[in-house]
């Protein structure tokens, strides 16, 4: 509950911040999936930039685009256009992007000879995945999973830390790790639910 509870304050900490911005594009009538798509669209750019070895320009593009991910919820429910398809949308391209970001350090870690760093790069991917998998499955039967300790907001902060401040190893590292401890944790918070049928 404690994770619940930091991305919430998170969230109402960047409310202000962000609403101005929501309300413009609101009144632009700017569809939320477009946003959603634009956000896509940076993380691939980030992408590319950290493929050629300009982590630095990767970061902050990183840091500039992932906050859409935001936007385009809260603009979806001031503008009153919550559908289940944009939902969908939203998980699917948010998993895309994390895709493109690891894949991104998996080119740039093989350009410069780094094993290490390409492995790392596959645990985090496959890590991210079934962070985001266990969630949607677990759902899917009926069973609310939110559980964990390095959700998608973290990840990525942690990807723009690792960028910015070019510390991509120590950074990987942790994220190869606590992502599949993450995925553990929301089998057991599952199997708990199953097993006492609450």
């Amino acid at each position: 509950m404690g994770k619940l509870a930091f991305n919430e304050t998170v969230r109402n900490a960047s409310l202000p911040l962000l609403l101005p911005i929501v309300k413009i594009l609101a009144y632009l009538g700017i569809h939320p999936n477009i946003i959603t798509i634009t956000c896509l669209v940076g993380f691939i750019i980030s992408s590319i930039f950290i493929a050629y070895g300009e982590l630095l320009f990767g970061g902050i593009f990183l840091f500039l685009f992932a906050p859409l991910d935001a936007i385009d919820g809260l603009l979806a429910r001031y503008s009153k256009k919550v559908t289940p398809f944009g939902a969908f949308l939203d998980s699917v391209l948010d998993r895309y992007g994390e895709i493109f970001l690891f894949l991104a350090f998996t080119y740039y870690f093989l350009i410069q000879n780094s094993f290490v760093g390409v492995i790392l790069s596959f645990l985090a991917i496959t890590g991210s995945l079934m962070v985001s998998y266990t969630r949607a499955r677990a759902e899917g039967v009926g069973f609310e999973c939110k559980v964990g300790i390095l959700t998608r907001f973290e990840r990525v902060t942690l990807l723009i830390i690792a960028l910015i401040f070019d510390v991509c190893i120590p950074i990987l590292i942790f994220i190869a790790l606590f992502t599949h401890i993450t995925a553990l944790q929301r089998i057991m918070h599952v199997y708990r639910i199953y097993r006492t049928g609450g």
